[in-house]
């Protein structure tokens, strides 16, 4: 019999995205846990980009909105170290800790980070980038091919399409830059505060958050877990869905995964 978990699931997205990355995790995890997943600060409609604490702050908010004390929360990419933050800071709130291909210290950033957090570059190249990739997209012949290239659904890369084509999604891409080169290093200072069970998934084969990164926040993070799925890139919350599930669920019910 499937056993239901008590806490439930907070899902934090990376950059850019939304809460809908996360839907082939929640539907493999099904009645099993129950799942919450939420539109960062800035990729919500409405709302303002903010700083780690402010996307913390945003995580407590639908937390209480749940109805929930605390909860096994999980991130991916720039996601990661939201969660992280608040496993640190709000640590009565965080049941377990998941990373996956976590943004979530100074070893995931790359030079072109720090020159897309430089004042006006990140909307300058981000903008038409990301618009671009829009546009792209849009192109229903070419939407199917990226979706069975990248092993998606087309629906999502459609409402992917129409959210990067927005002004909104640029500005909060550019202020979502900045924020990771100005709050890692504030975040490192507090990664040894982390208490609770904590569990990072990395891909093999990720170049955006490399498996090195990943194992430098390993040490950081006082007994942590490292999951390295072999062969899988950035997209776990697409591409790996039902491992990082199962994953889930196992660090939630007290078990690890698969090791290192």
């Amino acid at each position: 019999m499937s056993q239901t978990h008590r806490d439930p699931v907070l899902f934090l997205h990376g950059q850019p995205g939304g809460a809908r990355d996360w839907d082939r995790v929640v539907a493999a995890i099904g009645p099993r846990a129950t799942t919450v997943a939420i539109d960062r600060p800035g990729w919500r409609p409405g709302s303002a980009p903010t700083d780690l604490a402010g996307n913390a702050a945003a995580a407590l908010e639908a937390l209480d909105d749940a109805g929930a004390q605390r909860a096994t929360v999980v991130g991916h990419s720039l996601g990661g170290a939201v969660a992280a933050w608040l496993a640190a800071e709000h640590p009565d709130r965080v049941h377990r800790l998941v990373l996956a291909a976590p943004a979530a210290n100074c070893a995931a950033l790359v030079p072109l980070d720090y020159w897309l957090a430089w004042p006006l570059a990140g909307e300058l190249v981000g903008a038409p980038v990301m618009a671009g990739a829009g546009l792209v997209l849009a192109a229903s012949g070419v939407r199917r091919r990226v979706a069975d290239l990248l092993e998606v659904e087309e629906p999502y890369l459609a409402a992917t399409a129409r959210g990067l084509r927005t002004p909104a999604a640029w500005r909060a891409f550019a202020a979502d830059q900045r924020m990771l080169v100005r709050d890692l290093p504030a975040l490192e200072a507090r990664l040894t505060r982390i208490a609770v069970p904590t569990t990072i998934v990395a891909g093999g084969a990720d170049r955006i958050v490399p498996v090195s990164s990943a194992r430098s926040l390993q040490a950081a993070i006082p007994g942590a877990e490292l999951v390295v799925l072999a062969g899988a890139g950035h997209l776990l919350t697409q591409r790996q869905a039902g491992e990082l599930a199962e994953i889930i669920l196992a660090t939630t019910n007290g078990a690890a995964g698969a090791g290192d």
